[in-house]
């Protein structure tokens, strides 16, 4: 998608939030991923079980909202600690939530999903906008944050749906969510009658299953149609990866413009 300002639109505080890039996508897309894998490796491999994973991520993602919340402008370090954080306390938050409390993908699906529509009914009743580019108020800010650790949430859970419940597997669901994707991105280049805000919105709910069932493509034994990778090295893999991606980004963010 096409690269945004990170300025406020009245010209006061900057932005805490990175522009919108096909940069921005890329890392959105492997944040996701590690959520899922890392996630994956705290309560399972390591045996910590959901609920004490659960635990564990969501102290890092206090710790490091604690940060984006006190930083005063955008810290690329932060922002995406905090967007790691909501995408591994999203997976072990579903996993607890679809296993261990029993409400089954469908149910935990629907619930999550209305959270999200109410979160962001609410924030444009008392905002009167639904923002993602220009993120400098507190109110935007955690409305902004709320709506995204819901919607990682709520990605996992339709992540496992579409791969177990509706039978359709890792590998086909990962292309059933690339495909939504696309269409997204194919309305933001040739649509004008749908808000910048609603497309931006359903297209980082969408990363979150993409990167759900990508993630366990990557870890799952091949008798359930997964790669058998090691769920620890995998992360570290794709959190490397991450981290260039984000270099990478912000190499590019602060080089002048060309003179016209």
């Amino acid at each position: 998608m096409v690269e945004l300002s990170r300025e406020s639109a009245g010209g006061g505080a900057p932005s805490k939030v990175p522009s919108v890039t096909a940069g921005f996508w890329i890392v959105k897309l492997l944040a996701t991923t590690v959520g899922e894998t890392g996630g994956d490796a705290v309560s399972m491999t390591l045996d910590l079980g959901y609920a004490v994973a659960s635990l564990i991520y969501v102290a890092f993602f206090a710790v490091a909202l604690a940060a984006q919340v006190r930083a005063r402008r955008y810290h690329p370090a932060i922002y995406w600690a905090v967007v790691v954080a909501t995408t591994t306390v999203g997976t072990t938050t579903s996993d607890f939530l679809d296993r261990t409390a029993g409400l089954g993908y469908v149910k935990s699906s629907i619930g999550l999903f209305c959270g999200v529509l109410l979160v962001l009914a609410v924030w444009r009743r008392t905002t009167g906008r639904i923002a993602f580019q220009d993120i400098s108020g507190k109110t935007d800010e955690i409305f902004y944050w709320v709506t995204i650790l819901i919607s990682n949430t709520l990605g996992t859970a339709l992540g496992d749906f579409v791969a177990d419940t509706a039978g359709l597997g890792f590998e086909r669901g990962t292309l059933v969510f690339a495909g939504l994707l696309a269409l997204v991105a194919l309305a933001h280049f040739f649509s004008r009658r749908i808000p910048s805000s609603a497309l931006f919105w359903a297209a980082y709910v969408l990363t979150r299953p993409f990167g759900a069932t990508l993630g366990d493509t990557l870890t799952k034994p091949r008798a359930e149609g997964g790669l058998a990778l090691g769920r620890i090295a995998a992360s570290l893999v794709i959190a490397g990866l991450m981290v260039v991606g984000i270099a990478a980004s912000n190499r590019r963010m602060k080089q002048p413009s060309p003179a016209r």
